[in-house]
């Protein structure tokens, strides 16, 4: 976090904006629980929509990933409005277990790009390959704002398990799934592209509203799914992706067909994408590629043809 000067709040309570894109949807009972058990008010921004695209594109370079635009809207959504914003740089969990350098640089391009708003981000550090554990990261950006390490700790203590015991509860919930009669297709994508309200959640909501039951490759044991990522390419370095395909190794024979759900241009998801392709045969893959336009019509068109291409060969 940039060395600022010490926030004045009053009687009132220090509000942390945390932006609803990209790794909210991984971290949100985290961040959330953490803030709030120190005291801090939590403002999450609203749902996705048309008007946070084109607000995040206006603000992007054209090489930026759809996912990137829209957190930058997000992110702006939150100017203003909160003393702070949750921008965290987050590197890798260990060799080979790399995120996008996106997630790395994020803080630094929202500290640009808002400079002269005279808004305050807030982040935190992860990079184990060089020792920076999340635990520590979330004790010190706690510091940051004035809170004794004692209390910090105990904060992420609670948080973490609030987050496991989240976590543990969704999955138990998909397994259920599994066992649903009728067409099951799995959507392997991030977690932040399939639960977006504008991106992702039309695509899902189709094929729920088609009599479709819907399974999320990468809601798993995140260990495991680590584990059997690697069996399908070991020397994948994406931990998102990894678990990803993990999930799709795991349970590929639990469903009758597979949706590779992305966004253009993601780097990572063009490579394992077409990885997963190649090695999966056997399965029906959809590679559908989302990006800035502003209808249905054309990905509704292959998803409807998808689930014709399933039901004939269940039925078959």
């Amino acid at each position: 976090m940039a060395k600022d000067k010490d926030f004045k709040s009053g009687s009132r309570k220090i509000t942390i904006g945390l932006p609803r894109a990209l790794l909210y949807e991984r971290y949100h009972v985290l961040w959330k629980t953490f803030f709030e058990q120190l005291g801090f008010e939590v403002r999450v921004s609203p749902p996705t929509t048309l008007q946070t695209m084109n607000v995040g594109s206006a603000r992007a370079i054209d090489e930026m990933c759809l996912s990137v635009k829209l957190y930058l809207g997000h992110v702006e959504s939150l100017v203003g409005k909160c003393d702070y914003i949750l921008v965290p740089r987050i590197s890798n969990f260990g060799i080979r277990r790399y995120l996008c350098t996106t997630f790395e640089g994020m803080y630094d391009i929202c500290r640009n790009l808002f400079r002269k708003s005279g808004q305050r981000f807030l982040s935190y550090n992860i990079d184990v390959v060089h020792g920076l554990e999340e635990e520590a990261a979330f004790v010190f950006m706690a510091e940051q704002l004035k809170i004794p390490k004692k209390n910090a700790a105990k904060a992420y203590k609670t948080a973490k398990k609030a987050e496991s015991e989240d976590w543990k509860l969704q999955v138990k919930q998909q397994e259920a799934l599994y066992k649903n009669d009728g067409l099951k297709v799995m959507i392997a994508s991030h977690s932040y592209v399939e639960r977006d309200a504008y991106i992702g959640k039309p695509v899902t909501d189709f094929l729920k509203n088609a009599g479709v039951t819907v399974l999320y490759a990468d809601v798993m044991d995140r260990k495991d799914a680590i584990k059997q990522g690697s069996r399908l390419s070991p020397t994948m370095r994406w931990e998102l992706n990894r678990e990803i395909a993990g999930g799709i190794y795991e349970n590929h024979k639990r469903v009758d067909g597979i949706i590779l759900l992305s966004v253009f241009p993601c780097g990572p998801d063009a490579m394992t994408n077409d990885m997963i392709i190649r090695r999966m045969k056997g399965t029906p893959i959809l590679n559908l590629m989302l990006d800035a336009q502003s209808g249905m019509a054309g990905v509704e068109t292959r998803l409807e043809s998808f689930i014709d291409i399933l039901t004939f060969q269940k039925n078959k």
